[in-house]
């Protein structure tokens, strides 16, 4: 897992608790943001639907659903993006003029 406030590599703890802290940059580490199921632009920003709101994304919370994300550090795709991709992996990718 890596934070997603500075990229630190966390490694792969089996727990983040509620109070746990990145030790480079000391964000907290049990958010939405770091969360395996967070997903701009889906309901609530989670794809998990029994979550329960949360409000500010970046701040530690209660969550019973948390997972720690798997990968590195990345921008978080808009909607748009994501359906924009989905759609060019569905039909081919075109050029500006509308060709292959």
């Amino acid at each position: 897992m890596n934070c997603k406030a500075c990229g630190c590599d966390i490694g792969s703890p089996e727990r983040i608790g509620r109070r746990d802290t990145c030790p480079s940059c000391g964000s907290d580490l049990h958010t939405c943001r770091n969360c395996a199921f967070f997903e701009p632009g889906a309901y609530n920003d989670c794809r998990e639907p029994n979550a329960e709101r949360v409000l500010d994304k970046e701040r530690s919370n209660f969550c019973e659903y948390f997972a720690p994300a798997s990968g590195t550090a990345r921008a978080p795709r808009t909607r748009a993006g994501s359906v924009r991709d989905d759609l060019e992996r569905l039909f081919g990718g075109k050029d500006r003029e509308g060709k292959k």
